[in-house]
């Protein structure tokens, strides 16, 4: 049984990592988070002991690892994005491997840096990539990988996640600390395209508004329009029919990708994987954080020759500067 800590226990995601610990037959000894609605715990490990300070969560695991020599092993990391690197070092120096959210980081020398800090530890960084598990996934890069290197597929990208306006009030309303639309809601898309379709050739960014972001992405063996949004003004009429707040549809060669089902499981299976030593580490996130470091640094082009259909939508104001 592996001692785990966790950070951003109040978060989105955090649930989903308790649930893999528990799941894994592992226990939570800690936890921390500046919010205390964590009331989540009680359902999986009543007994960890819980902190709102990072100072005395600091001091419970140095007193843990040197105190009563029983450090933890892991020390798994859900808090903003911004907040990332931090706390992985924070990990590395308490001699826990760290399990990261993603994105690891917002800035790729960022990474690079972290690399150093490993190899001179004893330890390791994981990263959640949850998506290169996904059965239907697998499946595509195997088939991808089977056909002619010289093949081109034509793909559509649409992500629409409706999200309120709490959504600009907290954390990941801001640039400086989310990474914006592409490193807080697409990294994850943009990782499964290069994994499977190959390395970046070229990029074009055609929208990088608050609420939505687009462009045309041409990877070694794919063209990719994609669409990213959290405003539900923009969902397709068949979604608000239906009720849904949110679409998630890929086209390859104008045919639907299938992937709506299976996501349940796929935290478990990563923390499966990183506790037999086979986890994502941080140069594999490396072309993908790239990409998203780039994509909100570059300056959008007209909508001249090919676009996603949903960038030509009439632009929104932001909900606090009307």
């Amino acid at each position: 049984m592996k001692k785990f800590a966790l950070m951003g226990v109040a978060g989105f995601v955090a649930p989903r990592h308790i649930q893999a610990i528990k799941e894994t037959n592992n226990e939570l000894v800690a936890a921390f988070d500046p919010n205390d609605s964590v009331g989540i715990i009680d359902s999986y490990f009543p007994k960890t002991h819980f902190f709102t300070e990072f100072e005395r969560f600091d001091r419970h695991l140095e007193k843990l690892r040197l105190e009563k020599d029983d450090p933890v092993d892991f020390v798994s990391i859900c808090t903003p994005n911004y907040l990332h690197d931090a706390h992985i070092r924070f990990a590395l120096r308490n001699n826990a491997d760290a399990i990261c959210e993603k994105p690891l980081v917002l800035n790729p020398w960022n990474a690079e840096k972290l690399m150093v800090m490993e190899q001179q530890s004893s330890n390791k960084i994981n990263t959640i990539l949850q998506l290169r598990l996904h059965p239907s996934i697998v499946a595509l890069k195997e088939k991808i990988a089977n056909q002619s290197n010289e093949k081109i597929h034509d793909i559509d990208l649409t992500y629409i996640t409706s999200r309120g306006n709490w959504y600009y009030a907290s954390w990941k309303g801001s640039l400086e600390k989310s990474g914006g639309i592409c490193s807080n809601i697409g990294i994850h898309f943009f990782d499964m395209l290069i994994w499977i379709f190959g390395d970046v050739v070229k990029n074009t960014v055609h929208l990088m508004e608050h609420d939505r972001a687009s462009g045309v992405l041409q990877l070694k063996n794919a063209n990719i329009r994609w669409f990213l949004s959290i405003n539900e003004q923009v969902l397709p009429e068949s979604a608000k029919k239906n009720g849904k707040r949110t679409f998630r549809e890929i086209t390859i060669d104008s045919e639907k990708f299938e992937f709506s089902e299976g996501f349940t499981d796929l935290h478990t299976l990563s923390y499966k994987n990183i506790l037999s030593g086979n986890g994502f580490d941080v140069s594999e996130t490396l072309k993908s954080l790239e990409l998203a470091y780039n994509l909100r640094h570059a300056k959008p082009e007209a909508l001249t020759g090919d676009f996603h259909p949903m960038a030509k939508l009439p632009i929104t104001n932001h909900p606090f500067f009307k």
